[in-house]
């Protein structure tokens, strides 16, 4: 059986703290796969390791199988069919895979009516020139290329959205409207809103009380080292129709320059994707930075705008060496290379930065 008791990097945390040094977790050796969360995640873990253990799997292949054993098994609800409805009660999916030579990605951004939305996005990454196809023409790209067109709804998905619905639509993403989004479902009126008073900012700011969601970012170093990632997800639950996340934007969701390293995140999307922590944490490893060190780096940088953020990130060097940093939860992330007979997770406190924004950990 993998042994999957988690690791933590609290020591290594509270080494930084003091000013030492951090280098996160040594590599296991290649090939390698790497992705947040365990649990039900280590499945494409797993899948994505054997994979590429075998002869003529690229780290491209390996990305693509871990993400879409995760659509297939609707990781915790929150990835793939029949997971986080929106207030239209309808799963929409996004998807993107980036590969690390040609720096090259493609996505799917608010896909409807297919399941396999890591595949679309390859096909997008492989058969066009864009990086992003969304909404209904993504899904004709995606029935053009061979993709089966079909219900993302379920039995389960549709009665919870109807129990959101019962329970007056609490609660959701809308603010700023009539009638008040806190007590009551739509349609919605906008009020009007000065953006020249003192009160403005206070009435833009996010909704804190939205339940966090997870999304699988992947990614894999093959036999020699070339690299890539890859994110899926179904997104926020009860989001405005249309909402599209951090997931495949390139450089939020995931991120691979292989010269350098890789990035993969998980969390409140449309905090995380104002930051591009992906993009971020690569280019602080370019920067001279450890794994650990350019995941904390990417943290701290949105809890010190958003402290009440729930983040998880996720970083691997093109040496196999890894870290992770995370804020609002404990946040884990799974990892398998080299010799290594079973998946092994790692367990990462969360951050805070207090008022003097002096960073500190904290064990929960």
């Amino acid at each position: 059986m993998p042994d999957l008791r988690p690791r933590t990097l609290a020591p290594l945390l509270l080494s930084f703290l003091t000013g030492h040094r951090v280098l996160g977790q040594a590599s296991p050796g290649f090939p390698m796969v790497i992705n947040t969360w365990g649990g039900p995640f280590t499945a494409a873990t797993d899948a994505a390791y054997q994979a590429l253990v075998k002869p003529g799997t690229s780290a491209l292949d390996a990305v693509e199988i871990g993400c879409a054993t995760c659509e297939a098994n609707q990781c915790d609800g929150s990835v793939g069919f029949g997971g986080s409805p929106g207030e239209n009660c309808e799963t929409t999916l996004d998807a993107m895979i980036m590969d690390g030579v040609t720096m090259k990605s493609g996505s799917v951004a608010a896909l409807r009516r297919v399941k396999n939305a890591i595949g679309v996005a390859r096909h997008v990454l492989e058969y066009t020139s864009h990086t992003m196809l969304a909404g209904d023409l993504a899904t004709e790209f995606a029935i053009e290329n061979g993709f089966v067109a079909e219900s993302l709804t379920t039995e389960a998905s549709a009665e919870r959205c109807a129990a959101w619905r019962a329970g007056n639509c609490q609660s959701n993403y809308r603010q700023n409207v009539t009638p008040d989004p806190k007590a009551a479902c739509g349609p919605y009126t906008p009020v009007e809103l000065d953006s020249s008073s003192s009160g403005y900012f206070d009435l833009i700011a996010p909704n804190s009380a939205q339940a966090s969601h997870d999304t699988i970012s992947m990614m894999a170093l093959d036999a020699n080292g070339i690299m890539a990632a890859g994110t899926s997800t179904n997104g926020a639950s009860f989001k405005v129709p249309g909402r599209v996340g951090d997931g495949p934007i390139t450089g939020s969701g995931s991120y691979v320059d292989g010269d350098v390293g890789a990035c993969g995140a998980t969390g409140d999307g449309d905090i995380m994707m104002r930051f591009l922590p992906c993009y971020q944490a690569v280019e602080s490893m370019r920067r001279g930075m450890s794994p650990q060190e350019a995941a904390r780096d990417a943290v701290v940088r949105m809890v010190k705008k958003y402290p009440a953020v729930s983040s998880g990130i996720v970083v691997v060097n093109n040496k196999g060496e890894h870290g992770g940093a995370g804020s609002g939860w404990t946040f884990t992330y799974a990892f398998r290379g080299g010799k290594m007979n079973a998946t092994e997770v790692v367990t990462v406190p969360p951050v805070v930065v207090t008022r003097s924004l002096r960073v500190e950990s904290e064990l929960r």
